[in-house]
């Protein structure tokens, strides 16, 4: 996977985040018939990021599907602290939140593409999936302090998944000042409480599809 200068860096980018999306989404049977597919990918990109990615299809393969599906119910399903929906972690269950999520939805929507599979749009396999297509990162960036706080969250928990987010926030570039003090913020206060009814959707693997299919 060979490529260089600035379209090659994110080529390969984006093969990383199309990883990270499938790594992060329940680990079925398709999943698991996809890992040596996956391995070679990210093995191909051969940047710095791939490398937790690795370590974390090694701890898949080695698992197997009954025990990793089990963890990753008990690891996001059952602890709040470990969500994957990137606005919860600054808006929380409270009537902004809607407007964030609004903001995601339109954002797909100007590349001509929009979530479809039961989830929010927030959620972050979606998102990696968006950013892998779209090759931009901007919702990656808008959402850099939630995204840092569940990198941190799931290595204080010492889930494996840890390494899929690490390696997300290694094809970012570093945190900025404003990027610290918001994490900072997130990390002292937590997201806000106020219940709207947000009733989190099913799981099943996240898809975008054109505007122009939804249509038909």
């Amino acid at each position: 996977m060979k490529g260089g200068g600035a379209r090659g860096a994110a080529f390969r980018t984006a093969v990383l985040r199309q990883a990270a999306a499938r790594l992060l989404g329940y680990p079925g049977e398709e999943l698991m018939r996809e890992l040596p597919l996956l391995r070679e990918a990210v093995t191909g990109a051969g940047t710095p990021a791939a490398r937790p990615l690795l370590a974390f299809l090694d701890h898949a393969e080695a698992t197997g599907r009954a025990e990793l599906a089990a963890h990753y119910v008990h690891t996001f399903d059952f602890d709040r602290r470990h969500c994957l929906h990137l606005t919860w972690w600054e808006d929380g269950d409270t009537r902004r939140r809607g407007a964030a999520l609004l903001h995601v939805k339109q954002t797909y929507q100007r590349y001509g593409l929009e979530p479809d599979g039961g989830e929010l749009p927030d959620f972050l396999p979606v998102v990696l999936e968006f950013s892998a297509v779209s090759r931009t990162d901007g919702l990656l960036r808008r959402h850099r302090a939630g995204l840092e706080q569940l990198r941190e969250a799931l290595a204080r928990a010492g889930t494996p998944y840890a390494q899929v987010v690490s390696a997300v926030c290694a094809t970012l570039p570093a945190p900025g000042p404003a990027d610290r003090a918001r994490a900072e913020r997130l990390a002292a206060a937590g997201p806000p409480r106020e219940d709207v009814g947000l009733t989190p959707y099913g799981v099943p693997g996240p898809v975008l599809v054109p505007l122009t299919e939804r249509a038909r």
